[in-house]
């Protein structure tokens, strides 16, 4: 296979030495993975890596006299996390994408059927293609900090170079199903050291202070018989089981729209033939025609720009101020000490390490939010998330108070009040009262006018959107909300605090619910319109499936809650009211107190029966259709206003604040890709060959 592919690689070497070895006749020849960069640039494979590591198992077979064991190793804190997805876009035909997954075939390969015995070494992070290495070898060790993962269907592809094959065969069907399905979809979940040794996927951990030496004599103990590998037994007779369960995870994460996990399923079920003789090379044989036909395709280009903005756009955000304009953060003041209020107090406390003060309008009120806190540490310590003397520091880090004069010496003060314009201008009218000029004030609001509510202070400027998103400890995003008068030193303050966070933020203009949830709206207002003119609520609901969205509509809705999304879209309604309605089913669902339209699964609430009572029922592609036309139209608009810098900020939002799929591209991929975005906007959002196959 031609290099050229790969034009850009940094090529990962395998550097090959020879050591003797206390108690083992003949030389350990030790292979060392390094791209010649820090752990910061993880080692990946390209046609360049696998030629090295060709080579270096062609010299170690030539040398004289035959060494006594191969083993595997990575340069600090990294084994090796997988293929160069960098060179994937320029990869242009079906034949190239075939002779990458059949090289990484036949060089792995070399391992498994080695007659000298082979170790891997698991110093660091081992993801992909540096796990399917590490299967390949006869023996694992890994370091206690290590961990391992097949990220490959969360990006949209499959373990192509024998992991579909080798992990089942040497776990069992159900755990490999778990690593390689279950856990991906979980945003990519990753198998820490200890559990990958109890599944079976490492022969023994070890600590990271002198793990090498101390697999190295280990390798000598099994080779002379000293150690003894136990693996677990593998139950044959549960691989139906398994692939069943395989099957219903993929049809609840992705409605099975994902076509690289249902292939996953396919390769893990084709598995149960072994890994040995043909059975093997059948199976192999089927990943190369897997990844060859995912790696021509559009989802998986448009998962790999999804990834691209979340590990670069996502850590440069596009329009924020300089770094050195942030101020520094000493105290912060949280207004509200309801739910909200207390996981922001929370986060901030453990991620800042800063005194933090809630108050709230009654003493009550306070202790609850106060012990929600401190419950949250004790459980973390429980978990073994947190030390016992740290728990201890943090909490006496969080107090509460009635008084917000308790402010007064805060760098920052953020808001989680009730959302009503009234009640917060006059929460910062009190808190600017009492703080310093600089201190920054921010709002957690939703979907009001950072602008308005900044409007009637003395300083404007230092006023700041700040939007999380529930629940504030799991979702990454950020808006970051720059109003009118919003100077660059809050901005870079707010930017900043985010990052601490570790958080992904975005800048955005201050607009009507802003980015996320004005999509949301606009598309949940859309399916419900269509139940009220006469669709079955079951048709309206499973009408988005083919898109793989983590919830269905009134799943959405439940999670959201049904007075937060009336509140969002009668906000919405006020602004534009030519496109956005507020039903009579969501007043109902409010007014009787529901959080869903369902009674029971599958079952319309009789409480809230007649609203699909309309004469205009539509199908599921009608629906389906409507809604991503309204999604388009919604997109050029806020474009064209200019709420966020460019569609890939739109796109890093749906990602990150509502879990929409990598194979969307967000969202705007795929309405580039089925046409929809010029039919709406009449133009596309990503120029050909972004986030789609070459022109």
């Amino acid at each position: 296979m031609s290099t050229a592919v790969f034009e850009d690689e940094i090529v990962t070497r395998a550097l090959v030495r020879y050591l003797r070895v206390p108690g083992l006749a003949g030389e350990l020849a030790l292979i060392t993975l390094d791209n010649g960069h820090d752990h910061t640039r993880p080692s990946t494979f390209g046609p360049g890596g696998l030629a090295s590591l060709d080579a270096a198992l062609d010299e170690i077979a030539a040398h004289t006299p035959t060494p006594a064991a191969i083993a595997v190793t990575g340069k600090p804190f990294v084994f090796a996390v997988g293929a160069d997805l960098s060179g994937v876009p320029a990869i242009t035909s079906a034949a190239d994408a075939r002779a990458i997954a059949e090289t990484g075939h036949r060089v792995f390969r070399r391992l498994k059927d080695s007659p000298i015995p082979t170790f891997a070494f698991v110093n660091g992070v081992a993801l992909g293609g540096g796990l399917e290495l590490a299967l390949h070898c006869h023996h694992r060790t890994i370091a206690t900090t290590a961990a391992v993962a097949f990220p490959e269907v969360f990006l949209g592809l499959v373990p192509g170079w024998g992991g579909t094959q080798l992990l089942p065969n040497l776990i069992g069907p159900d755990p490999a199903v778990t690593v390689v399905v279950e856990n991906a979809l979980a945003q990519n979940r990753m198998t820490p050291a200890p559990k990958a040794a109890e599944l079976g996927i490492a022969d023994a951990v070890l600590e990271p202070a002198d793990f090498l030496e101390r697999s190295i004599e280990w390798a000598a103990g099994v080779l002379t018989g000293d150690v003894e590998v136990r693996r677990p037994q593998v139950d044959r007779a549960a691989w139906d089981d398994a692939i069943a369960r395989a099957r219903g995870i993929v049809a609840a994460r992705t409605r099975d729209a994902s076509p690289a996990a249902l292939r996953a399923v396919e390769l893990l079920d084709r598995a149960r033939a072994g890994v040995e003789g043909d059975a093997f090379v059948a199976g192999t044989a089927a990943e190369d025609d897997a990844l060859a036909e995912l790696l021509m395709s559009d989802p998986l280009r448009a998962s790999l720009y999804s990834f691209d903005l979340v590990n670069k756009r996502a850590r440069r955000p596009a329009g924020a101020p300089d770094k050195a304009l942030a101020r520094k953060v000493t105290k912060v003041g949280v207004v509200g000490a309801g739910l909200m209020a207390s996981q922001l107090a929370l986060l901030l406390v453990r991620r800042l390490e800063v005194p933090v003060v809630l108050t709230d309008v009654d003493q009550a009120r306070v202790d609850k939010g106060v012990g929600y806190v401190h419950r949250e540490l004790d459980e973390q310590v429980t978990a073994g998330k947190l030390t016992a003397d740290r728990r201890n520091r943090l909490t006496g880090l969080v107090t509460g108070s009635l008084d917000k004069a308790a402010f007064a010496d805060a760098d920052l003060v953020i808001e989680a009040v009730f959302e009503e314009m009234s009640v917060k201008q006059q929460v910062f009218a009190e808190v600017e009262a009492v703080v310093s000029p600089e201190c920054v004030l921010a709002t957690n609001t939703s979907a009001l006018s950072v602008t308005e509510m900044a409007s009637e202070l003395e300083h404007p400027e230092r006023v700041v959107g700040l939007h999380f998103f529930n629940p504030v400890a799991v979702l990454p995003l950020l808006e970051v909300v720059r109003a009118e008068r919003t100077d660059d030193a809050t901005l870079a303050t707010a930017f900043a605090v985010g990052r601490a966070l570790k958080k992904s933020c975005v800048l955005v203009a201050d607009a009507p619910a802003f980015v996320v949830n004005r999509l949301l709206t606009r598309f949940l207002g859309e399916v419900t319109a269509a139940v009220e003119q006469g669709t079955p609520v079951a048709v309206a609901d499973r009408a988005l499936d083919p898109l793989g969205l983590p919830m269905t509509p009134f799943e959405l809705l439940t999670l959201v809650g049904p007075p937060v999304a009336l509140h969002v879209a009668e906000r919405m309604q006020e602004a534009f009211p030519d496109r956005f309605a507020v039903g009579e089913g969501l007043r109902r669902m409010v007014e009787l107190g529901r959080t869903s339209v369902y009674s029971e699964p599958g079952v319309v609430d009789p409480d809230l029966a007649g609203i699909d009572a309309g004469d205009s029922p539509q199908s599921e592609e009608e629906v389906r259709d409507r809604a991503v036309r309204a999604l388009a139209e919604e997109i050029g608009l806020m474009l064209d206003e200019g709420v966020v810098q460019a569609v890939q900020d739109v796109d890093l939002c749906m990602l990150l604040g509502a879990g929409w799929p990598f194979w969307l591209g967000g969202i705007s991929a795929h309405l580039d890709r089925t046409g929809v975005s010029e039919a709406v906007t009449g133009r596309r959002f990503l120029p050909p060959g972004v986030a789609s196959l070459p022109a």
